[in-house]
């Protein structure tokens, strides 16, 4: 095994002229990416005094940047964390304080909230400003100043091996803070190596995603197409499907990753042109099942294309993937164990069940991280002796069932968290934000079922007595304080909400409720 930077070394020397990466209009070589990557990592230690293990974080849009930020950090021993930039001060500042990070990495329009958090965070010894000239950095240092003053590369060999951290990708918990999960350079090649072997992926591809970086999904587009040695097309979002889907055709993109939200925009268009899907060889999509219809709908407007149905989550990226030939047979699944891993639905003991019996999805496999950063309650937890007492295996907290044939369906959550638009979403944290509202005397989130988002948030609110809040104010107060994803987009007052017997809000109830179920002793 190799640590993740040596396979952009070798995919430039390999074929140095293949572009990398088309992104913000700028298409960049392997040679050039490697070459910026290797004056990055140098500057890291020139000029940052970057030591192993140290912790860079990216808090940056989909761009250039944040790709050479990525293998800079690993080349010079680093551990990256990508950090969705609609991410607030106070959010920023936890993620900074837990990882302990030396070096922040923005952009201009960000800067604000990058200086706010970074200044309660002492451990941040140096701000890089992408977007800003020399003198408009004030006290941190623009990017452009930063990589041409640096070495042009390390003069040093692999700084550390392959089971050494290379990454932490924060993740909702059901506390309200996030979680670090830790992947060594060995779990990024192990769960790339998978992925890419069943997608049959090639060098030639070329892949176009508007997937967040700081999201694991978005994330592996750059990390696999660097170990094929294809062309990522970067954009950041999917916000206006009119200017994307044209670039299907004009890139000659051959695989497209979609969340359910694209796939229900695209579905829906009225003017979809067949030119834009005649490159493409296949579509993949996760965080949420696609409605079946929508899975026909696509492999009509994708006649050529092979629809990859999957499921996974941040502490082992991929867990399933359901074989293009199983969506006509059951397009509900989710599939069987992604190559070289395995998994089962167990009970309460992690045991095995019998078919179709609801139980606890593990999964066991070179993927499954080294667990939460600093968080050892919640690591105790999700990570758990397996087969051989050397070895963990991932409970993930997520209730399936498997038929007769070894074919896997998601039923629902164990715990708390919510997935809304492909993300994790803790209610306790949305809570936390609505409490801070003067005028909000209970407050509770919970998921709706929404074709589109999988789950669409809600929250009930009960108001103070005498107080007048309207539910754009809520929405407003949320919009400036958390991530985007985090925003419910249905607001209900109710009276009151049902408690426990010591004082708990039922969210238990509230949920099914949601749902359109009633839980065991609840019926009228």
């Amino acid at each position: 095994m190799i640590r993740y930077e040596e396979l952009l070394r070798r995919s430039a020397e390999r074929d140095p002229d293949r572009i990398a990466l088309v992104a913000q209009g700028k298409r960049t070589s392997y040679a050039e990416l490697h070459a910026e990557s290797e004056r990055f990592a140098a500057g890291l230690v020139d000029h940052a005094h970057l030591r192993n293990g140290e912790r860079c974080v990216l808090f940056i849009d989909n761009r250039l940047e944040a790709a050479i930020g990525i293998f800079g950090t690993l080349r010079a021993g680093g551990v990256f964390s990508v950090i969705n930039p609609t991410t607030k001060a106070d959010k920023l500042a936890y993620v900074l304080n837990n990882c302990e990070a030396s070096v922040l990495v923005t952009q201009a329009a960000l800067l604000p909230v990058a200086r706010a958090a970074a200044a309660r965070a002492a451990s941040v010894r140096r701000i890089i400003v992408a977007d800003v000239e020399n003198d408009a950095a004030g006290d941190d240092i623009a990017w452009t100043e930063f990589m041409a003053t640096a070495p042009a590369a390390l003069d040093a060999p692999a700084l550390g091996i392959d089971i050494d951290l290379a990454m932490l990708v924060y993740t909702s918990g059901s506390t309200g803070q996030p979680k670090g999960v830790m992947m060594t350079h060995r779990n990024m090649v192990f769960a790339a190596t998978s992925i890419t072997t069943y997608l049959e992926a090639r060098n030639d591809d070329v892949i176009l995603s508007v997937l967040p970086l700081a999201f694991d999904y978005g994330l592996y587009q750059l990390l696999m197409c660097v170990m094929m040695g294809s062309t990522l097309v970067l954009e950041k979002s999917f916000a206006f499907p009119q200017k994307i889907l044209p670039m299907l055709a004009s890139e000659k993109v051959t695989g497209f990753p979609l969340v359910p939200t694209m796939a229900a925009l695209i579905v829906q268009l009225r003017n979809f042109k067949p030119e834009w899907a005649a490159s493409v060889r296949f579509l993949t999509n996760t965080a949420a099942a696609l409605p079946p219809a929508h899975i026909q709908k696509l492999q009509d407007l994708f006649a050529r294309s092979r629809v990859y149905s999957m499921y996974g989550m941040t502490e082992s990226k991929r867990c399933t993937w359901l074989p293009p030939a199983q969506l006509g047979k059951r397009p509900d699944s989710v599939g069987i164990a992604i190559p070289g891993t395995e998994v089962w639905v167990a009970d309460d003991e992690g045991k095995p069940v019998a078919a179709n019996v609801v139980g606890e999805l593990v999964v066991r496999g070179g993927h499954v991280m080294q667990g939460y950063w600093r968080n050892e309650e919640a690591t105790a937890k999700a990570l758990k002796t397996g087969r051989y007492p050397w070895e963990k295996v991932l409970h993930t907290g997520d209730l399936f069932r498997m038929d007769e044939e070894g074919f896997l369906y998601f039923v629902g959550r164990k715990d708390d968290i919510i997935k809304s638009r492909g993300e994790k979403v803790s209610p306790k944290e949305v809570e936390n934000v609505l409490y801070a509202l003067a005028g909000i005397k209970e407050a509770a989130v919970v998921g709706v079922p929404d074709e589109v988002l999988g789950r669409a948030l809600k929250a009930l609110i009960v108001k103070s007595d005498d107080v007048e809040i309207e539910a754009r104010e809520i929405i407003a107060h949320c919009l400036s304080r958390l991530e985007d994803f985090m925003v419910p987009r249905l607001i209900e007052f109710r009276d009151a909400l049902p408690k426990t017997n010591t004082g708990k809000i039922r969210r238990s109830v509230l949920q099914a409720e949601a749902e359109g179920r009633t839980l065991p002793g609840d019926e009228e």
